[in-house]
């Protein structure tokens, strides 16, 4: 449009020159001058310097206000920082405190102060006469064992060494067995009266198998031994089986002696573990380990290495069921394993370190490898921080070393705990 505007002013002014041509000399150039004017005022307007000049104007500007701007923000950011590190160590002092719950089934509680006044007086032993070597050696954190309800008694004391929801009331699976075995101990039926195992005998529960085959004739005694040492299930049953009354007057026998060792919190339905109904609490089944292990004949089977059983023409060979007892040199007293779904991996044992008989109960392992860990590793712990070489055994494990007695435990039914461990 401006090119078009510029060239018809352009053929305008080459008219008006060739009609000034005519004109007088004064007219002539009184024309010129009003055409010279026109065009320039029909010239476009340089836009692109006005808007370089504008720009210029305002910069400076513009620069006032991002320093302005830049200054606000180091203002406000300025005071801020105290702030955000006054509140770090805050936030972060809980999350470096808190430790990994272990795998639950159910609701449980916390570990019990036993273990803490336990260890803290060993690593004061420790930093009195050991390096950093006794110091490790030395801690242990019942939280951060793999299973999840935990107990370990001095026998002697009857104090807490560990404790890990040690009331909490979990299924028991052939834990059972200790209690099979202390009511056949203590019924004096004739241990050498040949059973027969039956299809009566058979798990129509969890359909576990067994290498008794039915028809199968032992001894009580014979049958004891297999539920005792390699967790026989068919064994179990036909000595509850056959007691007088059958099974349920077996049954109402368990849970008779239950409650004469003050195990209120434990139910049986039957005897060999299968049912998950069949629930205790490691204090409860510590009660249990230490009836169990005044039956010499109960320490004798439970910690046997293995058994050979004539079956006919054939001779079956059986094995404990507790890896501590065929592979490891620890003293072991009595003892009994046990493993259904519901309960995990368990093991209840009476064990003497240095002259000291400690009762250790573990319940609710996710795998037979994380039993047998948490087992060794609160032995080891045991004989080096509670049983530390050259220590006698007053100063080794006193009572008033311990936060507080097995009796004196909190508890909602604390008055059941207050008479001492039978024996």
């Amino acid at each position: 449009m401006n090119k078009t505007l510029l060239w018809g002013t352009r053929a305008l002014v080459l008219a008006l020159v060739g009609w000034g041509l005519s004109l007088p000399p004064q007219a002539a150039h009184a024309a010129a001058v009003a055409v010279s004017a026109k065009a320039d005022r029909a010239k476009p307007p340089a836009k692109p310097r006005a808007k370089a000049a504008k720009a210029a104007k305002a910069a400076p500007r513009a620069k006032h206000r991002v320093q302005r701007t830049g200054e606000r923000r180091a203002a406000s950011a300025q005071p801020a920082a105290p702030k955000a590190q006054a509140a770090l160590p805050a936030a972060a002092a809980p999350r470096a405190a808190a430790a990994p719950m272990p795998r639950t089934r159910a609701t449980l509680v916390s570990a019990s102060a036993g273990a803490a006044a336990l260890s803290g007086a060993a690593y004061a032993s420790a930093a009195a006469g050991g390096g950093a070597d006794d110091m490790h050696a030395l801690s242990l954190d019942p939280v951060r064992l793999n299973s999840n309800a935990v107990l370990v008694v001095d026998r002697d004391t009857n104090a807490v060494l560990v404790g890990k929801n040690d009331a909490a009331v979990l299924p028991i699976a052939s834990l059972t067995k200790l209690m099979t075995g202390l009511v056949i101990a203590d019924a004096g039926l004739p241990m050498d009266e040949i059973l027969t195992i039956t299809a009566d005998d058979v798990d129509r529960l969890k359909g576990s198998g067994s290498r008794l085959a039915v028809g199968t004739r032992l001894s009580r005694a014979e049958a004891l031994h297999l539920a005792l040492m390699s967790s026989e299930n068919r064994a179990a049953h036909a000595l509850g089986r056959t007691y007088p009354g059958g099974i349920p007057a077996f049954v109402a026998a368990m849970n008779r002696k239950a409650a004469e060792l003050g195990m209120s919190a434990t139910r049986f339905v039957e005897p060999t573990g299968l049912s998950s109904d069949n629930q205790s609490s490691p204090r409860d089944l510590a009660r249990l380990v230490s009836a169990a292990a005044e039956r010499p004949v109960l320490r004798e089977l439970t910690t046997s290495p293995e058994y050979e059983l004539a079956s006919g023409r054939r001779v079956v060979h059986y094995r404990n069921s507790n890896k501590l007892v065929r592979e490891s040199e620890w003293d072991i007293l009595l003892q009994k394993t046990g493993y259904i779904r519901e309960a995990g991996r368990c093991v209840a044992m009476q064990v003497r370190l240095a002259g000291r008989d400690l009762i250790m109960v573990l319940m609710d392992a996710a795998d037979s490898s994380a039993r047998w860990t948490d087992a060794e590793r609160l032995l080891r712990w045991l004989e080096q921080s509670l049983l530390r070489p050259g220590a006698g055994k007053r100063e080794a494990l006193m009572p008033e070393r311990v936060s507080q007695p097995w009796g004196a435990m909190a508890d909602p039914v604390a008055d059941r705990w207050t008479e001492r461990l039978p024996g």
